[in-house]
């Protein structure tokens, strides 16, 4: 497996060419105080070390290894916990934290490109502080003063850790129907019994305690989803001076034995009458665990993203140096025995696929978390509002689309291997591996496609749809004639959208299973217009650019590769939409 690099001259060209993201943050009060351009750019300089040099070279060993239960205890891989305290110490927890508490206060802008590094570093270890993260968004927007300022800090600060206990054995996405109960207190506090599965870092040997966010019931809950509550429930007791006293009930029953991200561990919590503490208001517990759902979902994404560069940056140096036949047009490399097998069409096909699939995920990733900052912290109630309805828009998009083609990625760089890529010593299966499991976690892919099309699409009558398309015209409207190459197959892509739109809004009217069979099918062709809007943009700035001729070359080409070679998947995701449903329901259950 090559080295990881950092991509950080992509990332200062998306951050500041592209979008030009301090002058954003200059208009929000709350960021004009923490950041600027040059200090978002040493802030993602250090973190490229840390995860280049600190965890990159861990993955491989890790994976092999895998995690250890004994009774109850969790150990993590060999150099874990020597990497998490370099990490944690360096800040890197609370990157995106509250400053009130201890954290950096970095806008999301600045936290996803973080993201992406640690976890194309190593996607199990990344799951562990990006747990952390999102119970802290969830604790800072809804718990009391006295919670926040009891938890926040050793959160921020990777002394502790904090995981999500959502699933339960017989309830998966259908949270309505969770058993984990809640009984009431005399002191105002809990206590929670029940069982959780699939928690990613529910126990583990990182830090010194755990804070658990889980969903329950009160006794007097209404039925179904309007019924659940949020409670704080930590591993150790935590005393009123913010010592560490009794330990709680609650216990890792088991890890499970998956696929991929084995140095992640996947546990099976037992609560018996742990002692919890509300956050937020009795029965509106989804409300405030989703809180932090935007931000984790933008965050599976990114591993989608993180997983697909890994996989490239593998790929390209095997392929420049692997030598075998001779070029179509004649040997290239005469004083070899082959040429390298960049020179073949098939394998530049994938290269090229996965390099724009790449900068046009980390471009649409970007602008999604610029969109979180302005909801979050822009004090003109209009432009936040705007923000908040495009990130409702497309946080399905960026967690399926991405994830979607992490996987697609993640293979073509295997394939570039070709018997090389499927041995596990080359590094490039893990990644197949690890990244299948973006797509199912978080709400799987076609429950995300269903949010699209079935709450964001259709229950507002197009409204959100036509914030983007309409900001993508005006886009269009504004740019010269000099890029009309990029401007006129993107305004005509959008326009087949706005029609496919009108049209599944017109049937679904009719039958409702048309929002089920049109939604991935959608999302995609969604997707691949979004990511054609990216790389419009990202052509206005490469050919504004000053210098670097290689580099902003390289944009031009891959512009043009995707407008010409993955832009046209559109054509036959319109095609499926419109054959409807009709099909899908012509087998009785027995006949499967």
């Amino acid at each position: 497996m090559a080295d990881y690099k950092a991509p950080l001259r992509d990332m200062r060209f998306v951050l500041n060419e592209v979008f030009d993201v301090a002058t954003l943050w200059s208009q929000l009060p709350v960021l004009a105080e923490v950041v600027d351009a040059e200090t978002a750019m040493a802030v993602l300089e250090e973190a490229g070390k840390v995860a280049s040099k600190s965890i990159a070279p861990l993955s491989r060993a890790a994976d092999e290894e895998g995690c250890h239960w004994d009774n109850g205890a969790v150990r993590t891989p060999a150099g874990f916990i020597e990497a998490y305290n370099t990490y944690a110490e360096g800040g890197w927890v609370g990157v995106g934290g509250d400053p009130q508490f201890g954290g950096m206060g970095m806008p999301k802008a600045i936290s996803a490109q973080v993201e992406e590094m640690v976890n194309a570093s190593s996607l199990a270890f990344g799951l562990y502080p990006m747990l952390t993260a999102g119970a802290c968004l969830s604790i800072n927007a809804h718990a009391t003063e006295a919670l926040k300022a009891q938890y926040l800090p050793n959160m921020y600060a990777g002394v502790w850790a904090g995981s999500m206990c959502l699933t339960e054995p017989h309830a998966g996405t259908d949270l309505g129907i969770i058993r984990t109960k809640a009984e009431p207190q005399a002191d105002g506090s809990y206590k929670i019994s029940g069982t959780k599965i699939f928690i990613t870092g529910g126990e583990h040997d990182l830090t010194e305690n755990i804070i658990h966010l889980v969903l329950a019931k009160l006794p007097d809950a209404p039925a179904g989803a309007k019924g659940i509550s949020l409670f704080l429930v930590p591993k150790i007791m935590v005393n009123a001076d913010g010592s560490l006293g009794a330990r709680n009930p609650v216990t890792c029953g088991s890890i499970e034995h998956k696929m991929g991200i084995q140095a992640s561990a996947t546990c099976v919590m037992n609560f018996d009458e742990a002692v919890g503490y509300i956050v937020g208001e009795p029965n509106k517990g989804l409300a405030a665990m989703f809180t932090m759902m935007n931000y984790e979902r933008l965050g599976v994404g990114i591993q989608g993203l993180a997983s697909a560069e890994r996989s490239y940056q593998n790929a390209v140096e095997y392929a420049r140096d692997r030598l075998q036949s001779r070029a179509p047009t004649g040997p290239q490399a005469k004083d070899k025995v082959a040429d390298p097998i960049i020179v073949h069409p098939d394998v530049r096909r994938m290269l090229l696929t996965m390099k724009a699939l790449i900068e046009g995920g980390r471009a649409f990733s970007t602008y999604v978390a610029m969109q979180l900052d302005s909801a979050k912290f822009s004090e003109d109630p209009a432009t936040a509002k705007r923000s908040e309805e495009l990130v409702a828009l497309l946080t399905p998009v960026a967690k399926a689309f991405l994830t979607d083609l992490g996987l697609e990625c993640t293979v073509h760089g295997q394939q570039v291997f070709g018997g090389h890529g499927y041995i596990r010593e080359w590094g490039q299966e893990q990644l197949v591996r690890d990244v299948r499991i973006t797509q199912i976690y978080e709400g799987t892919n076609g429950i995300q496609a269903l949010d699209l099309v079935g709450r964001k699409v259709v229950a507002t009558g197009g409204a959100y749809y036509r914030l983007f398309a309409d900001e993508i015209r005006q886009f269009i409207a504004a740019s010269g004639s000099d890029l009309g190459e990029f401007t006129r197959p993107l305004a005509a892509s959008v326009a087949q959208l706005d029609e496919l739109t009108a049209w599944l809004l017109d049937k679904a009217k009719g039958n409702p299973d048309e929002i089920g069979a049109a939604s991935v099918e959608y999302l995609h062709a969604f997707g691949y217009v979004a990511y054609a809007y990216m790389w419009a943009m990202m052509a206005r700035a490469a050919k504004a650019g000053e210098g670097d001729a290689d580099f902003y070359g390289a944009k031009l080409g891959t512009a043009r590769f995707y407008f010409a070679r993955l832009l046209p998947r559109v054509d036959s995701l319109v095609a499926s939409v419109k054959a409807g449903s009709e099909s899908l329901y012509l087998l009785d259950a027995s006949q499967f």
